[in-house]
């Protein structure tokens, strides 16, 4: 658990060195034992097409729709088949979600998702269903961290799986 830890730590710090550019996501993984932690970060705009407080009805409906999606982790995560992993949690920080006005500044979703593998030897990379979701988002940088090696790597709609 504090190898864990410390490895979030160490890749939230090096995360915020890319900074926010619109269409472009990070996602820190973490391979620790039996769970898997995929940290998300994305600019709002890529998600809704705005990063401000929603000003109608139209803007609210889209804040729900990314929420009601980003929340369902296991839908936009597949971890390798073989290693048997199930979502645990979903920890979704959406920006004006709560009817907050917020400032005028860059917006960003957080979120991180945490799967429990029943066979954590096989589990090789995983899938995303983001870009399908996200029709602005255009590219996800990705930092691994796992018991035997680190590494990186990009998603795009194109290539929208890791393997390692």
């Amino acid at each position: 658990m504090k190898q864990c830890l410390l490895a979030t730590a160490l890749l939230a710090v090096v995360g915020t060195a890319q900074g926010h550019v619109h269409g472009v996501g990070q996602i820190d993984v973490v391979v620790d034992g039996p769970r898997l932690s995929l940290a998300l970060d994305m600019p709002l705009d890529a998600a809704v097409g705005f990063e401000r407080a929603p000003k109608n009805a139209g803007e609210k409906a889209a804040l729900e729709k990314a929420a009601k999606t980003l929340n369902d982790g296991a839908a936009l995560f597949a971890p390798t088949p073989a290693a048997g992993c199930a979502l645990r949690s979903a920890d979704v920080r959406l920006p004006f979600a709560d009817g907050g006005k917020g400032g005028d500044d860059h917006a960003d979703i957080e979120a991180v998702y945490v799967f429990e593998c029943a066979a954590p030897a096989a589990l090789k990379g995983f899938e995303t269903s983001l870009f399908k979701h996200f029709r602005r988002l255009y590219r996800v940088e990705i930092q691994r961290i796992g018991p035997n090696d680190q590494g990186a790597g990009r998603l795009t709609p194109k290539t929208p799986s890791l393997a390692w």
